[in-house]
């Protein structure tokens, strides 16, 4: 499998490009800020064609550039409908930090974008994503569990960093839900599983179950809790 990766913007997220290996279709995760020109230097390095974009969630640092990058490359976007509306109506779910970005912004019409089901597996260029919705960070948050090949990885989104997790003081945002995510969705994976994050490096879950206060918290949550 090969992962290839770029921060886009100022906020640094982490936009992603899968596919079975150099040379052949792809998927695209998350083109964030200004992902148009550095997304198409990163394709044309490993010859890569993309077939489809999925986001982890609708905040605009992951969802910037979607609609030039679906329109140019005549590909569909999949998001959780739950975060249908951070796309019609930006304003409402974003805090004071990006609101600057949305005036003039474009972005899809939800009428125009594949829905992500929980448990669902997306085969798409060869790929085999499994979403898992994670709800806290947003409501419609997912993570994308795929073969590396010696390992498996995730594709975390803002749910869980090196070290930390997603902030949820942003409308639709949940302490409680976030706990019973890590707790029910995180926790249960396998500690060889490579963490691939919307922003900052690469972790194992492992390596977060061990040294992650936001974990060890979850794991003593009660059952029950959030949703």
């Amino acid at each position: 499998m090969l992962i290839r990766s770029f921060p886009a913007g100022a906020f640094g997220t982490n936009c992603y490009a899968v596919a079975p290996g150099a040379g052949q279709e792809c998927v695209v995760v998350d083109p964030g800020m200004d992902a148009v020109e550095p997304l198409a230097r990163m394709l044309a390095e490993d010859g890569l064609k993309p077939v489809a974009v999925v986001l982890t969630h609708g905040h605009l640092d992951h969802t910037f550039s979607v609609l030039p990058v679906c329109d140019g490359y005549d590909i569909p976007a999949y998001l959780h409908p739950a975060d249908n509306g951070m796309l019609s109506d930006p304003a409402r779910w974003h805090g004071p930090q990006l609101a600057p970005l949305i005036t003039g912004v474009r972005l899809p019409d939800p009428s125009e974008v594949r829905a992500l089901d929980d448990g669902a597996v997306l085969s798409l260029a060869g790929v085999e994503l499994t979403v898992r919705h994670a709800p806290g960070h947003t409501q419609g948050s997912v993570m994308f569990s795929v073969d590396l090949g010696e390992s498996p990885g995730l594709l975390s989104g803002d749910v869980l960093f090196a070290g930390s997790v997603g902030r949820v003081d942003l409308p639709g945002g949940s302490w409680d839900s976030m706990l019973t995510s890590l707790r029910d969705v995180v926790l249960p994976l396998d500690d060889e599983t490579v963490v691939l994050p919307g922003h900052g490096p690469a972790t194992t879950i492992g390596r977060e179950r061990a040294t992650n206060p936001y974990l060890a918290e979850a794991a003593s949550a009660p059952s029950g809790r959030g949703l």
